[in-house]
């Protein structure tokens, strides 16, 4: 049995079975350690104006690496932005961090979800109020592996970025993605940073579940290849 398989294996007798021993993993991407309670404004395209869209963000590492905003967020952000069309879309954003691809898509006119886990809840409120969304984007605790609350079966569209890098959880986004994804045709964006050898156990967990195609219509595409970020759409398998 290949170590893939074994790990998978494992994976679906104990998902949680890394955090018992996690010695030798890499938990989080590196970050800078001197973002502390600081606003950034953030500009984002339309497609005939490159600064349509302005977004304040709250930034602050002490939660968190969710809490600071990462270059996959950023490359949805500006994905959705210049595609437009999310208007009275019903839409949530998984691992939302500090909430950027969730508030483009609420300053779009979308409904929308923005989701993590509690410690990162007050940075996401304190986000949607800086930029006035509160009619617009509803801040929501959501943890994967676990059922999915009612009121957020009913999308359209799920929004994902940089939630390929802590290993325990692969298991667990993947089920969520499933759960979120059964009997429903929603659109699935994914937007991802390469940054380990161990991503491909992600999408090897992945590929049993959906089907991926890689999103070819990104004017910035071959920049943000360069750094190794890819931006996804999945489709449901059964």
């Amino acid at each position: 049995m290949s170590d893939i398989a074994l790990d998978e294996k494992l994976d679906t007798l104990d998902p949680l079975r890394h955090l018992r021993n996690n010695d030798e993993l890499d938990l989080i991407p590196a970050q800078p350690p001197s973002i502390h309670n600081q606003t950034i404004e953030l500009a984002f395209p339309s497609s005939d104006d490159p600064e349509a869209y302005r977004i304040k963000l709250s930034v602050d590492a002490s939660p968190g690496c969710g809490g600071i905003a990462w270059p996959a967020g950023e490359v949805l952000s500006r994905y959705i932005s210049r595609k437009g069309g999310l208007k009275g879309k019903n839409i949530l954003e998984l691992g939302s961090g500090t909430g950027l691809v969730g508030l483009v898509a609420g300053l779009l006119g979308a409904n929308v979800w923005i989701t993590d886990q509690s410690p990162l809840l007050d940075i996401m409120a304190r986000n949607v109020e800086l930029n006035a969304l509160q009619d617009h984007v509803v801040v929501k605790e959501l943890n994967w592996g676990e059922p999915v609350p009612q009121d957020l079966l009913d999308i359209d569209m799920i929004l994902a970025a940089d939630c390929v890098y802590f290993e325990p959880a692969f298991p667990l986004l993947v089920q969520t993605l499933k759960d979120l994804a059964a009997g429903r045709n929603s659109d699935i964006l994914f937007c991802y940073k390469k940054r380990r050898k161990a991503d491909k156990r992600f999408f090897a967990l992945l590929k049993k579940e959906f089907n991926w195609s890689e999103v070819l219509d990104d004017p910035d595409r071959e920049n943000y290849h360069r750094e190794a970020i890819s931006l996804l759409r999945l489709t449901r398998k059964h």
